[in-house]
């Protein structure tokens, strides 16, 4: 088969590999009609946390069962299916409290578990699913090709914005700045507006990501940032600032961009993979501020989410502005790197 593998910063590349097999009788191997580039997948692109050397890279796909374990029961050959950018047993204490990323049985796609074998990732044309029963959601039966887009959101990026809006605590009624115009904050627009918010404003700089925060329910769009952004987001409610800002960035910008915005007794919920950010812990204090998130445990939303999809209620998957073949990865990951697309799709 082939598959996609980051020889070195930039450098992505279509390659052999072995076609995965059956190594334990939880396993289930996934022929994927569907995968994608996400903005985590360009820190290591970029050059910035690549260990060196190749790498099997992508965390976000779907498609059709090949084969399953002997144990496996949950989902049989021909079933369409959904994976979440983590895989977990959904049995264990964690999973249960809902914190499916941190699985005591659970891995990451590209990287070796916790004896040392080497799990594919998701940017590739089959991919050995370790522990099918409890990461794999089928759908009610085979999608048509245009609900195929929607679908593939609910592997990271579509659960991942309703995370922040959960951490924050948005609620009907809410009213909601989103910092980031990537593909997750467009997301945590439409997460917000699913939830009741009633009103939201995104912060973007971008023509064509402020059509989609429009589409996906924003009331607002706010372009400044710093104490100018701030300034305006205070205006528009009432001269306090917002109950809830979802920061779906990681810098230390987007970080104090989200606490400037933040009325006194607000709350943060927060998405974006941190690199430089920092919280002013005194300020937070002396203002009444909350802040939660983390990585969004994808499958304990998707029997939330996924009816909504399939409904047609939420369409998650506008976010992808650039569809290509799987052999054209490479340029998928240049048009996200340049800003030419919010987010790329590869079909298999």
């Amino acid at each position: 088969m082939r598959a996609t593998v980051l020889h070195a910063p930039r450098d992505i590349r279509l390659d052999d590999a072995p076609e995965p097999q059956l190594l334990h009788d939880t396993d289930a191997v996934v022929r994927v009609v569907a995968s994608c580039v996400c903005g985590s997948d360009l820190w290591p692109y970029r050059g910035i946390g690549h260990s060196g050397g190749p790498t099997r890279i992508g965390h976000e796909f779907v498609g059709i069962v090949e084969q399953v374990g002997s144990s496996v029961t949950s989902v049989q050959t021909g079933d369409f299916v959904i994976a979440p950018f983590m895989y977990s047993d959904n049995t264990c204490l964690l999973c249960q409290h809902g914190v499916h990323t941190s699985c005591v049985n659970g891995g990451v796609w590209g990287r070796p578990d916790r004896h040392g074998v080497e799990n594919d990732g998701g940017q590739g044309e089959l991919v050995r699913v370790p522990q099918a029963d409890g990461t794999l959601v089928a759908t009610p039966g085979q999608p048509d090709q245009a609900m195929v887009a929607h679908l593939l959101t609910l592997s990271d990026v579509f659960p991942t914005g309703h995370h922040a809006a959960v951490s924050a605590g948005v609620a009907p009624g809410s009213n909601v700045v989103v910092v980031g115009d990537g593909a997750v904050g467009l997301s945590a627009v439409l997460a917000a507006k699913r939830l009741g918010a009633a009103k939201v404003v995104a912060m973007s700089r971008h023509e064509d990501r402020q059509i989609v925060a429009a589409r996906f329910g924003a009331d607002q769009i706010v372009a400044e940032r710093g104490r100018d952004g701030a300034a305006l987001v205070r205006e528009i409610f009432d001269g306090i600032g917002a109950d809830h800002v979802l920061e779906c960035v990681g810098t230390k910008d987007s970080m104090d961009q989200a606490m400037r915005s933040v009325r006194p007794g607000g709350r943060i919920g927060y998405v974006g993979i941190p690199h430089d950010a920092v919280v002013d812990l005194p300020s937070m204090f002396g203002r009444n501020i909350g802040i939660a998130g983390g990585v969004a445990p994808v499958r304990a939303y998707l029997e939330e989410l996924l009816p909504d999809v399939l409904a047609g209620t939420v369409s998650p998957g506008d976010v992808f502005d650039l569809t290509l073949p799987l052999d054209q990865v490479a340029e998928g990951y240049r048009a996200m790197d340049e800003r030419r697309a919010i987010k790329s799709m590869l079909m298999t």
